[in-house]
């Protein structure tokens, strides 16, 4: 930060750029009076999604909840925590992982989600095809999702489980990136 001190109004400068007089407006007269829906991280001033996009941010909450009902919630927290994982989330991924613990999952199996392959004893078949198809979604620009990992995921669950976890691999993708978008700190818990 630099402090321009010429002139009648003290003007300082953040990292981007932005210069603001200690009134309140920004060298170019703009009114930078920051709102509820502006959250400050790292130096960085990021939007609250939640209350700048309401409405949209009530759908991401709904469409979360339907994609979890009826499946188990320990696959649901794994399914969370390996797109978290490979989205480089830590706001989501230290949120399900304390979530998991919290429904009883062992840190063992919490420590053995990335590298599940290697650790498949760990867990059951049913939770390898559904980690095996958040990878392929999760990475989908990678090739889309493989004919062997669909039909492995298919071959576990029924075609209503099969929607709801695509589904929900689907919804902590959208978390993910806003999460990661709006610079969410790990440690932190801003569910509503």
């Amino acid at each position: 930060m630099t402090t321009n001190t010429t002139g009648t109004n003290r003007t300082q400068t953040d990292a981007a750029g932005t210069g603001t007089d200690t009134t309140g407006s920004d060298t170019t007269g703009t009114d930078t009076t920051r709102t509820d829906a502006v959250a400050t991280a790292a130096g960085r001033s990021r939007l609250d999604f939640g209350k700048a996009a309401p409405k949209a941010f009530r759908a991401l909450v709904g469409f979360d909840a339907a994609a979890r009902e009826g499946l188990d919630p320990a696959l649901v927290e794994l399914i969370q925590i390996r797109s978290s994982h490979l989205n480089r989330c830590a706001y989501c991924l230290h949120m399900h992982t304390s979530d998991a613990r919290k429904a009883g999952e062992s840190e063992e199996r919490l420590h053995m989600v990335p590298v599940w392959r290697e650790a498949r004893h760990f867990f059951t078949e049913k939770e390898q095809a559904a980690l095996a198809l958040t990878e392929a979604v999760t990475r989908v620009a990678d090739g889309g999702v493989p004919d062997e990992v669909y039909a492995e995921a298919a071959a576990r669950f029924d075609e209503r489980e099969l929607a709801q976890v695509l589904a929900l691999i689907c919804s902590i993708n959208t978390w993910n990136r806003v999460a990661l978008a709006t610079a969410k700190m790990a440690g932190t818990d801003e569910r509503r």
